[in-house]
């Protein structure tokens, strides 16, 4: 089980590498344009850009953080309970390895970049995640394949037998629905 485990905490490295691959391609950086007084502004089109690599990173976290919550569940559902805490682990993985890698993928730091400016120049922001409780959409989406399959696949476990009030069958009944006779009745 723990090799298991090694194997599936290794592919969340993979997929949050493939991720972060992903996640450079699709997100544009916006840049501030440093003034004359030395000030650096940004557009508000170049804000929501901002918004948008952490959209990004969300959304592409739900799809990973899905596949790798159905591939846990896949492996490791008579683990019971433990394999939402497996799912958990591997989208959290996958994240953190996405978002790190994702930063080296970036144009390096901004405040050196910005020190370093003229008037006029475009200054291109980090590429980094700007709200760290995004990581959590990873985590979150690893899991829900888990709960919902456990949810809708059927318990293996045999049924009760019928009991009474105090773990005993009723007088007369055999154990099969219906075939309890009445109290009382001679035949």
């Amino acid at each position: 089980m723990v090799s298991w485990i090694g194997v599936l905490a290794g592919l969340a490295v993979i997929v949050g590498a493939f991720c972060a691959l992903l996640w450079a391609r699709i997100v544009h950086l916006p840049s501030y344009v440093v003034g004359k007084d030395h000030v650096a502004v940004m557009s508000e089109h170049g804000h929501t850009e901002v918004f948008a690599a952490d959209a990004w990173f969300v959304v592409i976290g739900l799809v990973a953080g899905l596949l790798l919550g159905a591939l846990a569940w896949s492996w490791f559902r008579s683990l019971g309970a433990l394999v939402a805490l497996i799912a958990l682990g591997s989208g959290l993985l996958a994240g953190v390895v996405c978002w790190g890698i994702g930063q080296l993928l970036g144009p390096g730091s901004f405040e050196v970049r910005l020190a370093q400016a003229n008037p006029g120049d475009s200054v291109i922001i980090a590429f980094t995640l700007h709200s760290p409780t995004a990581l959590a959409a990873w985590g979150l989406a690893a899991v829900l394949p888990t709960l919902i399959a456990a949810v809708l696949t059927r318990d293996q476990r045999p049924e009760a037998p019928d009991v009474g009030p105090r773990g005993r069958r009723p007088e007369g009944a055999s154990g099969a629905p219906g075939s309890a006779e009445p109290v009382g009745v001679e035949r």
